[in-house]
């Protein structure tokens, strides 16, 4: 696994833990929501603009995604 693959990868759980603690709920509720909606498929496919900006603002595009 490339150095870049193991970033966004940890950027991606980076985003799941957060998402999670931000709406209260356990993980695997968080990767079931994110697999359900392609949200980790979404944040992979941007990461190079994503990993730029802060959590509260990527949290807000996770929620918009997810219609919350």
């Amino acid at each position: 696994m490339s150095q870049n693959d193991k970033d966004i990868l940890y950027f991606v759980a980076f985003c799941l833990e957060s998402f999670k603690n931000k709406h209260g709920i356990s993980g695997k509720e968080a990767s079931d929501l994110f697999d359900k909606y392609g949200v980790k498929q979404y944040l992979v496919k941007n990461y190079d603009v994503l990993h730029t900006q802060g959590m509260p603002w990527i949290l807000e595009e996770i929620d918009e995604i997810l219609g919350l």
